[in-house]
């Protein structure tokens, strides 16, 4: 009888410490879903536009706002019109913010790489911001930019969301290529499918 109730005492003991600890939880800063392994695709008239894809992503609601978090990375492929691969950009992390007004925002923030791959052009940053409404990508952060014409680096830099005519805006210590080997091929190695294996 003794051990029965010493047993009943020790479960309510443990129920009492774990009711404390939910107790001293702020549910507002909690998020409302959370989402493993994100897979998006966007689509327009039947062709694809855009895919993105997150291990993580938690959505939060605020009074002003509601936003989702993807504080584990995030990949974002932008296509061309017909259809190959043309865009890619890499984040450590990125925030999608929509306002009770209908704005919306994206973020990208950590090692951020944007890629376009037909033109051989690689920037990096470590923020930088979509609007998809005006269709354009920007950032006031330094900024490297590698492409078969040369190096450049500045502060600020703006583009149209696939990456196609960045502009920076502070140049400094930049420079060209002037000669290139025009013999030289070059594969897009994303949209490149290749012989098949003889098995």
């Amino acid at each position: 009888m003794i051990a029965t109730a010493f047993a009943v005492a020790f479960v309510v003991y443990s129920c009492k410490g774990k009711l404390g600890e939910a107790d001293t939880l702020d549910l507002k800063e909690a998020p409302v879903q959370i989402v493993n392994d994100m897979f998006i695709v966007q689509t327009e008239n039947g062709k694809i536009q855009m895919r993105a894809e997150a291990p993580v992503m938690e959505r939060y609601e605020r009074d002003t706002l509601s936003f989702e978090m993807f504080p584990r990375g995030f990949f974002v492929y932008g296509y061309a019109e017909d259809e190959k691969v043309e865009t890619e950009i890499v984040a450590d992390k990125a925030r999608h913010l929509t306002y009770k007004d209908g704005r919306e925002t994206w973020e990208a923030f950590g090692n951020v790489v944007v890629k376009n791959l037909i033109n051989q052009e690689v920037m990096e940053t470590d923020t930088l911001y979509w609007d998809q409404k005006e269709e354009k990508i920007y950032t006031h952060c330094y900024v490297r930019m590698y492409s078969p014409k040369g190096f450049m680096q500045g502060y600020g830099m703006e583009s149209d969301q696939r990456a196609r005519n960045s502009i920076i805006f502070n140049p400094f210590n930049s420079y060209g290529i002037v000669v290139q080997d025009t013999t030289a091929v070059l594969i897009d190695s994303a949209n490149f499918i290749g012989p098949l294996l003889k098995k």
